[in-house]
């Protein structure tokens, strides 16, 4: 069978686990709080409405396109472009290539960062071979002026970190949504997973701050995964309601 990944890539190794998948959203929706273009997600309403439910949205379209065929990856990358053009014809105006590239390169960091914070440092080739995933699924897109390979990548993000992010009224309100729906005790963990994973310039720009040894805790969370425990955590870390939607990013850990 085709695939649009690889079935030995690497990118199914970081996505196919729900701890990964989890940390790689905590740390994006922190950084995309920040973004220039954040006003896009208030123009439809959706994900300050309920972003966790939005999250696992997002997150169900990422695993159809790394885990099925090629014929329904690309259907899912097709229907999200579809979905990103009706809001700007609502809107009457086009989002910028280079927020499009800023979500496409939370991904790719935020999988790298997960990845080597839960499992092992990745080697460059299989930097590249996320990277590369991931710029096909932009190409499919429509994104232009994607970097030639890591290296040029490694550049290209910092400056987008450099010249994208800002702290407004709408980052308030979202960080406000999420402890809402989350709730105080899960929002703290939130922070406290955020502090340890985002880039400096994120952190330093929501003031986040850790008040106990959460690198100790990420120690004893991955002994847990060793004697099954780790079910029990991710339970008690999000709301019951959203139990089902753990097991569907689960399912493709079997694989």
């Amino acid at each position: 069978m085709d695939y649009f990944v690889d079935e030995k890539s690497i990118v199914r190794a970081v996505w196919k686990k729900t701890d990964t998948v989890l940390l790689i959203f905590a740390g994006s929706a922190a950084e995309f709080a920040l973004n220039k273009a954040v006003d896009w997600l208030y123009f439809t309403g959706k994900i300050p409405s309920n972003p966790i439910e939005r999250l696992f949205s997002t997150v169900e379209y990422a695993q159809k396109i790394i885990f099925l065929d090629k014929e329904q990856a690309l259907a899912a990358i097709d229907k999200i472009t579809q979905i990103h053009q009706g809001v700007e014809q609502s809107r009457g105006k086009s989002i910028p290539d280079w927020a499009y590239r800023d979500v496409l390169y939370m991904l790719i960091d935020y999988s790298i960062r997960s990845f080597e914070l839960l499992e092992r440092k990745l080697e460059l080739d299989e930097k590249e071979e996320l990277l590369n995933v991931f710029k096909r699924l932009g190409a499919r897109m429509g994104i232009n002026n994607l970097p030639k390979n890591f290296n040029e990548w490694v550049v290209d993000r910092d400056q987008h970190l450099e010249n994208d992010l800002e702290k407004g009224h709408f980052t308030i309100h979202l960080l406000e949504q999420y402890k809402k729906h989350l709730g105080g005790f899960r929002y703290f963990v939130l922070l406290q997973m955020q502090h340890i994973l985002v880039p400096k310039i994120v952190y330093r720009k929501l003031f986040l701050s850790s008040c106990f040894p959460i690198t100790f805790v990420l120690k004893l969370y991955k002994w847990s995964r060793i004697i099954g425990l780790d079910g029990v955590i991710k339970a008690i870390i999000l709301p019951k309601k959203y139990k089902d939607e753990l097991l569907k990013i689960g399912n493709y850990d079997k694989l």
